[in-house]
């Protein structure tokens, strides 16, 4: 049985304890993983402080932050097989999405290399004419990131990235449910060069969470997951006033007009809620469709939902793996009974596969009867689509924006004006015109209300991860004015 290592200081230890990782796929017990302690959090956090204030990290000038994480990237790029068979085995992704994604983890890191010499200060044109005042942004100081399961390597890279060219240094906590990928990307970071002590990578339940986020070390918490664990996250913070970054969960709209290129728009939809089992903050759980197309198009979607390639997460022919935990494939039962109890027509799905692992087919609910089933309102996390139909434009606003969560959103529609409409009255940090599921490290993502708040990917994200310093120089000779007067 394989087993893992935290990386803690430079080097890489045993946790006191240890815990089993599951193959979702299977079921059965795979690896051994390091369980932090308390004692182990507060290493972890005093080695990023020493290094945040030592002068091999500090003195570094931007530029040379940068080589090291292109350096980085490069070795990402180098090791993404092995990572990809990391994380499929680890946490029930399948490996054609893994193998792409990780891939392209090393252009966010490369893009945070290019953005290190470019985050920049201004000057100020004062009104008083004996002083020069400009702004420093500096780095904020230790960052605590904290990722979930799914897609990990990538939300760490949306962290790690952007807090590392801003100078900071970095305590990440992995999810006990799949962390190998991360702890494995810890001996990558090490080949790369950087100082001992910039980044520390552990793993744990609620405890290690609790003492990290709470830490009087630490100025910035930087999360992924869902809003009752960010509810605690902001309630420690409270204990060292840390600032945070928050990315949470959604219940997305992909809206239908009758207008729309059906094909494209079918295949959005398999993609936004069937695609990585569903297992994404942006899945698009809720297909608004317009009446006058609601038969044709859940016929057609059906039809492809039925064929999906149902199996083992390492065959490259598979579209759908396993959930990563039993607790998934359990809600995901749960949110379906009741829904159907509630007067939910299920149309596909719904029923747990007779074979070993945590899997859950494509599952379709057709909610016109019930519109206020659970599954409207509930976030699944796995391959769940709720249906609900619209005559106009103004009732496809209100059903998009009759929820809690404000994180992505999709439409699709031929119409320029009405497209133009709709994307200023849509309320989410997101809106995919005509396509769904796209990402990349230029721009930035994120959500309001229960998805959160603060944004990862683009400059926006390396700025969050700075504090402004105003500085103020006063170029007379004279001597100072009446020292009772403010300036």
């Amino acid at each position: 049985m394989k087993s893992f290592q935290q990386y803690i200081g430079g080097d890489f230890e045993d946790g006191e304890t240890q815990f089993d990782s599951l193959d979702p796929a299977t079921g059965a017990v795979w690896a051994r993983m390091p369980e932090a302690s308390v004692s182990d959090v507060n290493r972890a956090v005093d080695s990023a402080e020493q290094a945040f204030l030592g002068s091999e990290w500090a003195g570094m000038t931007a530029t040379a932050r940068g080589k090291l994480l292109m350096r980085l990237a490069d070795l990402i790029s180098q090791n993404a097989p092995h990572l990809a068979e990391l994380e499929t085995r680890d946490t029930g992704k399948i490996i054609r999405e893994t193998s792409a994604q990780i891939a392209y983890v090393a252009d966010y890191y490369r893009y945070y290399a290019g953005l290190a010499d470019k985050i920049q200060g201004a000057h100020l044109p004062i009104d008083k004419p004996d002083m020069e005042v400009w702004l420093r942004r500096e780095p904020i100081g230790v960052v605590a990131a904290i990722v979930p399961w799914n897609s990990q390597l990538f939300l760490s890279a949306v962290k790690i990235g952007p807090a590392l060219a801003a100078g900071c240094t970095v305590v990440l906590k992995a999810s006990e449910d799949g962390p190998a990928p991360m702890l494995e990307f810890a001996r990558i970071f090490e080949q790369a060069g950087f100082p001992k002590g910039v980044l520390n990578v552990i793993t744990g339940g609620p405890a290690v969470g609790a003492t990290l986020t709470s830490h009087a070390k630490v100025a910035h918490v930087a999360f992924t997951g869902g809003p009752e664990t960010a509810r605690h996250i902001v309630r420690n913070s409270a204990d060292n006033l840390a600032s945070t970054s928050l990315e949470l969960g959604g219940k997305s709209p992909l809206i239908v007009f009758d207008d729309a290129d059906l094909e494209s728009a079918v295949n959005a939809q398999i993609s936004g809620v069937f695609a990585a089992t569903g297992q994404s903050c942006v899945s698009g759980s809720r297909l608004v469709v317009h009446a006058r197309i609601k038969d044709a198009f859940l016929a057609r979607l059906t039809e492809k939902a039925e064929a999906i390639v149902i199996g083992a997460p390492g065959d490259m022919a598979t579209e759908i793996g396993p959930l990563c935990t039993v607790r998934q494939q359990e809600n995901s039962v749960r949110l379906t009974e009741q829904s159907v109890a509630q007067g939910a027509r299920l149309i596909t799905g719904g029923q747990i596969l007779e074979r070993d692992g945590f899997y859950f087919p494509p599952t379709i609910l057709d909610c016109d009867p019930a519109p206020e089933a659970a599954c409207l309102s509930n976030e699944f996390f796995g391959p769940v689509l709720s249906v609900v139909s619209f005559q106009d434009e103004g009732e496809a606003i209100e059903i998009a924006n009759n929820t809690q969560f404000g994180l992505a959103s999709g439409l699709f529609t031929r119409d320029l004006t009405r497209a133009h409409r709709m994307i200023r009255a849509i309320r989410a940090g997101i809106v995919w015109v005509n396509t769904y599921r796209a990402v990349s490290p230029i721009a930035p993502f994120g959500g309001h209300g229960l998805s959160g708040h603060g944004r990862e990917g683009g400059i926006e994200a390396a700025l969050d991860y700075t504090k402004i310093k105003s500085v103020w120089l006063r170029t007379s000779d004279a001597p100072i004015p009446d020292p009772f007067v403010m300036r």
